[in-house]
C-alpha cells in the first residue's frame, strides 16, 4: 500500500499523529515515527504530510531538548 493510499491528506495524517500523541502521551516525533513503523513507510516517505501545526510542535520539542537553538522573542506590553 502506498503512502498516498494511506494517507489521504495532511489533515488525516495530523489527527492520526495528535491521536497517538494524546492517548500514549509520547512526543510528536516519536508518534511520527511510530506511525512510520506500524504502516511500514519509511519516515522520509511522510515529510510531505506533516503540517504545518505539526511541524511547529516538532520544532518546540526540539528547542526544548536543545536539539535546535533557542530563539529570543521580544516581549511587548
Amino acid at each position: 500500500m502506498s503512502v498516498n493510499d494511506q494517507f489521504l491528506n495532511k489533515n488525516k495524517f495530523t489527527e492520526m499523529v495528535k491521536e497517538k500523541v494524546e492517548k500514549f502521551k509520547i512526543p510528536y516525533m516519536e508518534a511520527i515515527l511510530n506511525i512510520c513503523e506500524e504502516n511500514n513507510i519509511p519516515p522520509e516517505d511522510v515529510k510531505r504530510f506533516v503540517s504545518p501545526v505539526i511541524r511547529d510542535k516538532l520544532e518546540a520539542e526540539a528547542v526544548q531538548l536543545n536539539y535546535l537553538p533557542k530563539t529570543t522573542t521580544i516581549k511587548f506590553e
